[in-house]
């Protein structure tokens, strides 16, 4: 995952409160707690998380390295904003819509501006951007904002975004991941597990306008008639340099649940806690933490290096070396089970030049799949002449 600097407003500057004095209180407190955990160098024995489900991820490649109970499907909360952000976000990519567009509040999403839900006081008849409703429903995580944000790009049907949703939620093989609404509020038919928010998280941050918001502590949106300060529920982002997001999610069923990200020089992590039963942020430094100390990013498969041969057809006796396309990294931890399965294709061309696609090498670390890469011949081979063919049929009838 691209970090990028941290951004520390959006839009509009908001003024530093004594707020700030709390949360470096707050960051002070995330230390200790992390130091007596002990979290830092947390080695093989792992972080230690106190949650019902939790996972660490290759936030580069999306290779699973540990976490509990991480395909378990569970309430999700408010980080099932990061698919409402996801699904807005290819509309928009796909020329469906625009960031610029505005968008009227209806009655409906203002509903959702009252005490018991999560929300940025919108009020019907507001008029707002796309981009500032993105803002309003991940930074505070606002539920009037992503219901108003699922209406406008539903066509006038949050039914119609929830099936977007879930629709991209096949597309990226997530299984164990369910939408029933786009605000995250508890419903039997609503859930997800650790593994598939991680990759939910992958997905979302491939574009520079999510990581640009989730990377913001505090921003300004502003209706027709007044401006809206927003200040992001994610601690992490006063507290923990390394992280650039993602989202918190908070429900009676849920639980305290984050999905955090962090980076550091080559290395970057993905770690997602449901249901805490510890401070869901120092549990999130501590595996974040993990991490960087347990892993190492490394060559798994060298760009043109061999890893099988084929043989020539009509050409009894030679064969041809089959080299990696580009390389595969990824993380390892001091003692990796590595495996590099290829596969050559039944049915090869009866001439190829060099760099011709003739196979592949998956990678598995942990029996977990990392990566892939064509395997193509190194050198060229030209087509059997007709006594060659001849030659070798004779030659396999009598052997």
């Amino acid at each position: 995952m691209s970090r990028g600097p941290i951004l520390r407003s959006l839009y509009c500057p908001v003024t530093s409160t004594s707020q700030d004095i709390a949360k470096l209180l707050a960051a002070l407190a995330l230390i200790l707690q992390c130091v007596a955990a002990p979290c830092a160098l947390a080695q093989e024995a792992g972080p230690g998380v106190a949650a019902q489900a939790w996972a660490l991820t290759d936030a580069e490649s999306g290779e699973y390295l540990a976490g509990e109970n991480a395909s378990e499907r569970l309430p999700m909360g408010s980080t099932d904003k990061i698919m409402v952000a996801l699904v807005a976000l290819k509309q928009v990519e796909a020329g469906d819509a625009s960031l610029a567009d505005e968008v009227t509040v209806s009655e409906d999403a203002a509903a959702f501006a009252t005490p018991l839900y999560s929300n940025v006081g919108l009020f019907a008849g507001d008029t707002l951007s796309v981009r500032e409703l993105l803002a309003a429903t991940l930074i505070p995580s606002g539920n009037d904002a992503a219901y108003a944000l699922a209406e406008h790009l539903g066509g006038g049907s949050v039914d119609a975004f929830v099936e977007m949703m879930n629709r991209e939620a096949g597309e990226l093989g997530l299984q164990d991941t369910r939408f029933k609404n786009p605000m995250g509020l508890d419903d039997r038919g609503q859930y997800s597990s650790a593994r598939d928010l991680a990759a939910m998280a992958r997905a979302a941050s491939a574009y520079p306008e999510f990581r640009e918001i989730i990377a913001t502590d505090y921003a300004t949106i502003t209706t027709q008639d007044r401006e809206i300060e927003l200040e992001s529920t994610n601690e992490l982002l006063f507290t923990y340099p390394p992280a650039p997001g993602v989202k918190t999610g908070t429900t009676p069923r849920a639980g305290e649940s984050l999905v955090a990200s962090a980076a550091s020089k080559d290395e970057s992590y993905v770690a997602v806690i449901l249901d805490a039963k510890e401070d869901r942020f120092a549990a999130s430094i501590r595996t974040l933490e993990h991490g960087f100390a347990a892993y190492d990013r490394t060559s798994l498969v060298i760009e043109g290096e061999q890893y099988a041969r084929a043989d020539v057809p009509y050409r009894r006796g030679k064969t041809v070396g089959l080299v990696a396309k580009w390389s595969v990294e990824g993380l390892v931890d001091g003692s990796p089970e590595v495996e590099r399965e290829t596969k050559v294709f039944e049915e090869l061309p009866s001439s190829a030049k060099r760099g011709t696609t003739l196979g592949e090498v998956v990678v598995k670390v942990d029996g977990e799949r990392v990566g892939e890469s064509p395997l193509v011949a190194s050198r060229s081979y030209g087509g059997a002449s007709l006594w060659e063919r001849v030659w070798y049929t004779v030659g396999g009838i009598f052997a």
